[in-house]
C-alpha cells in the first residue's frame, strides 16, 4: 500500500466516515478509529469538537491540506462579500487538483495533486504544475498528449462510483475539461455531509 493510500484510509478511520465514497474504505467494515484505542466508546462531541471535526473532514477531503493552506483559503473566503461557507467551498473547488479529480481524470484527490505536480496538465494550453492553482470560469483544463494513455487516467475514466458534476463540461475522449462555473455547496457531490458553516464558527472562535 502506498503512503498516499495509507494516509487516505487513515483519514477515513479518523473521521469515522467514508469521506470520498470509495468502496475499499476500511470504515465500510469497521467504523471505529485507528490505533489501539480506536474501539473505545465514543463520547459525545462538544460544540468545539463538532466544529473541529467539520474542519478536519473538509480539509482532509481536499487531500489533507495543511492548516496554513486551509486557513489562507478561509481568510480569502471571509474577505469576499457573501456567505463565507459558500465562498470557502467555491475556492476549494476551483483548485486545479480538485478540478482534475472531479473530472474523473484520476481516481483520487491525492493522485490529482501528484498528477498536476508532475506536469501532466495544461490550463488554456499552458502547462501548470501547481496543484493549488485556481481556475477561473471558462478555463480549459487538458491532459497533455503524452499523458493521455497513462493507466492511472484510463482507470479513472472507467470508474462508475462517482459522476462528473454539472459545473464541469468534460470530454473524456479528448481528456478536456471546461470549468463552467463556480459551484455552491449544494452543487458539489460530496459522498458525506460537509458543514462549512461549522468551519466558519470554528475560525470565528479561534
Amino acid at each position: 500500500m502506498t503512503k498516499r493510500t495509507s494516509a487516505k484510509y487513515k483519514i477515513d478511520r479518523r473521521m469515522g466516515e467514508n469521506i470520498w465514497g470509495r468502496p475499499k474504505s476500511p470504515v465500510n467494515k469497521r467504523e471505529y478509529g485507528p490505533g489501539q484505542h480506536g474501539q473505545r466508546r465514543k463520547n459525545k462531541l462538544s460544540d468545539f469538537g463538532t466544529q473541529l471535526r467539520a474542519k478536519q473532514k473538509l480539509k482532509g477531503y481536499y487531500g489533507d491540506l495543511t492548516e496554513k493552506q486551509f486557513r489562507k483559503i478561509y481568510a480569502e473566503a471571509e474577505r469576499v462579500k457573501g456567505d463565507t461557507g459558500e465562498m470557502l467551498i467555491g475556492l476549494l473547488e476551483r483548485r486545479l487538483d480538485a478540478v482534475v479529480y472531479r473530472a474523473k481524470l484520476v481516481p483520487t484527490i491525492f493522485a490529482a495533486r501528484q498528477f498536476v505536480n508532475h506536469g501532466h496538465v495544461t490550463v488554456n494550453g499552458k502547462r501548470v504544475n501547481i496543484a493549488s492553482y485556481r481556475v477561473k470560469e471558462g478555463d480549459i483544463v487538458e491532459v497533455r498528449q503524452k499523458s493521455k494513455q497513462m493507466a492511472l487516467v484510463l482507470e479513472a475514466v472507467a470508474l462508475t462510483e462517482r459522476d462528473v458534476p454539472d459545473y464541469l463540461e468534460v470530454d473524456h475522449s479528448k481528456m478536456i475539461v471546461k470549468f463552467v462555473r463556480t459551484p455552491s455547496l449544494g452543487d458539489v457531490p460530496y459522498p458525506v455531509q460537509m458543514e462549512p458553516n461549522l468551519v466558519v464558527e470554528y475560525y470565528a472562535k479561534n
